[in-house]
């Protein structure tokens, strides 16, 4: 239901900007991962609860049939194992932060079906039925630090925080370096899904034709875009030196 949910949004956030979403739909990611990681925190909270329980009951309930359930359960690891690599593979490769979201969510089925299988043998070998809810109390832990991680940066994201400073710094250095641009101001950022939208003011020669400073913008538009594929780059240009007018302090 949760992946249901994520794919959804990931349709909707790849549909084409249009009159209504002129930046497009890719906060629909931010929004599916937000909830994603609230999802997962609840999901957390009631392993680590039930965890406790067990560790606290008098009596609790013995493990039994445990070469089946680790047969069983081996099975299910594998499977599960290789959808989250896979995730994580898409996730570092696209920046999707409902895919990781989904990624942690499978990950929260993996860790606890590793300690049952642990469980499961401890308790055939040595007649030790407690180990699975120590191990529960650390996936909770775990599901709490990612989810927490995934929630902050779709917040951030919806916030209209900046880009990653490693990334804004590449676009300056391209920037800066550029042939015919004698300098920047206002560089602006801001995420959204897997899309990073970028604003800046480029200083050039207010002496050449307007054809020429065009092909300037575009020519570096297309060197950040090369750097950074999920950009979308807005450049305005200025001639060097001029001054802000009064009435529009932010030029």
């Amino acid at each position: 239901m949760i992946s249901a949910g994520g794919l959804a949004a990931i349709a909707y956030a790849a549909k084409p900007a249009d009159e209504d979403h002129a930046f497009g739909h890719s906060s629909a990611e931010d929004l599916a991962a937000l909830g994603q990681a609230v999802f997962i925190l609840v999901s957390a909270a009631v392993i680590g609860w039930a965890a406790v329980r067990r560790l606290l009951a008098e009596a609790p309930a013995p493990l039994a049939s445990e070469t089946k359930g680790m047969a069983v359960m081996g099975a299910s690891i594998l499977l599960t194992a290789g959808l989250v690599l896979w995730q994580r593979h898409v996730a570092r490769a696209t920046g999707s932060r409902v895919v990781s979201a989904d990624s942690l969510h499978y990950l929260g089925d993996l860790v606890p079906g590793l300690g049952a299988v642990i469980s499961l043998w401890a308790s055939q070998r040595f007649g030790l039925g407690q180990i699975d809810s120590v191990v529960a109390l650390g996936a909770a832990a775990m599901l709490i630090v990612g989810a927490v991680r995934i929630g902050k940066g779709a917040t951030d994201a919806l916030m209209d925080r900046r880009a990653d400073p490693a990334l804004i710094a590449r676009i300056e250095a391209i920037a800066g370096a550029w042939p015919g641009v004698h300098g920047f101001h206002d560089l602006k950022t801001r995420t959204a899904g897997s899309r990073v939208f970028v604003n800046l003011h480029i200083e050039l020669d207010g002496a050449q034709s307007l054809e020429d400073a065009h092909a300037i913008g575009a020519a570096l538009r297309r060197a950040i875009v090369e750097a950074v594929p999920q950009a979308d780059v807005i450049i305005h240009k200025d001639p060097v030196g001029v001054a802000r007018h009064p009435d529009d302090p932010r030029g």
